[in-house]
């Protein structure tokens, strides 16, 4: 396994392109000039100590140089040495509504964000779980299998938008479904799902698919996002409230009775999405006090540093660059 100890240092190679257009300009600038002044190849070869391509040779060179010092100073490193550690924990597999009725914002700055909020939250105050991730609408889709690599789990959240599901609706069911695919089928335990919607339209199924998903085994918890009184809906393909087919500003209203049936049905507890730290704290305590198995994972306890490696390449170009001619030998007297 190889990483960069400080990975966020190789922003610094964004310079490298900038500075390839001014070193273009300059050139650009500098033909333009010579240009004005006469024939180019004669005023060229009447400056003393000109030679042609090198400075694009030292700028390249000294890119070069900046490149691989830059990738020092992040410090590539690779895994020396695994062990196997034991971790107790839970599977839990979040499946997070983005119908755009998700994107109404009764509660600020809105349903969806808040939603994504009280999941990266969640995932801060777990530790050994396994965590997957599933979108639904009128479709469901499995986002991220269950996984320990909750930073891959955030980078996919972000991306989390409605036009991710192309079919609008509301399909527990489906979403309850797709979870008990993701699950292991050799245990009866140690699962929990975690919906998290407005419960507005949703279908009947799902009543019944959390019954069936409770005797076997898994745990369903709701979370209610946006409010009982609703709001109209921003409809972005439009860039105005979403209408109905008689010309009236749609209202969307958080469904807390059918959510809260869905989670007496899983086993589960319903909670109202107020605060999001409490929230995440009220979840992951009822995840927490699940029984849990043990789950043995291979982890690298040492790294390796290559920095030293890249620095004295580094430095080796920048001798080159300044070992390289200044100037040409005067032809009559043999000297600079």
């Amino acid at each position: 396994m190889m990483r960069f100890q400080h990975i966020s240092h190789l922003i610094a190679l964004g310079l490298i392109p900038l500075l390839i257009m001014l070193f273009v300009m300059m050139l650009v600038w500098r033909k333009k000039k010579l240009k004005s002044l006469g024939e180019e190849r004669l005023i060229n070869s009447q400056v003393l100590g000109f030679i042609p391509g090198r400075n694009t040779l030292r700028f390249v060179i000294l890119s070069l140089a900046f490149a691989v010092m830059v990738i020092g100073w992040a410090n590539l490193q690779m895994g020396a040495k695994t062990e196997k550690v034991q971790r107790k924990g839970v599977d839990v597999i979040i499946a997070l509504d983005v119908s755009k009725s998700m994107l109404a914002s009764d509660i600020q700055p809105d349903r969806l964000t808040r939603a994504k909020q009280l999941v990266q939250s969640m995932i801060d105050k777990m530790g050994a779980d396994r965590v997957g991730l599933i979108v639904f609408a009128g479709r469901a889709y499995l986002q991220v299998p269950l996984t320990i690599d909750y930073s891959a789990l955030k980078m996919m959240l972000g991306n989390v938008t409605p036009d991710i599901v192309p079919t609008q609706g509301t399909v527990i069911s489906e979403a309850v479904d797709l979870a008990m695919n993701s699950f292991s089928q050799k245990e009866k335990k140690y699962k929990s799902l975690v919906i998290i919607s407005d419960g507005e339209d949703h279908d009947e199924k799902a009543i019944e698919k959390v019954k069936e998903a409770a005797e076997s085994g898994v745990i369903v918890h709701t979370v209610g996002v946006g409010s009982p009184q609703g709001t109209t809906i921003f409809d972005p393909g439009t860039q105005s409230v979403k209408l109905d087919d008689n010309g009236n500003p749609v209202i969307s209203r958080l469904n807390e009775a059918a959510l809260s049936d869905i989670a007496s049905g899983g086993r589960g507890t319903y909670i109202y999405l107020r605060n999001t730290n409490d929230a995440a704290e009220q979840l992951v305590s009822e995840i927490n006090g699940m029984e849990q198995k043990s789950l043995g994972a291979v982890v690298f306890t040492d790294f390796k540093s290559y920095f030293q490696y890249f620095l004295v390449i580094g430095f080796v170009l920048l001798v080159i660059e300044w070992l390289l001619a200044g100037r040409k030998s005067n032809p009559k007297t043999g000297t600079a």
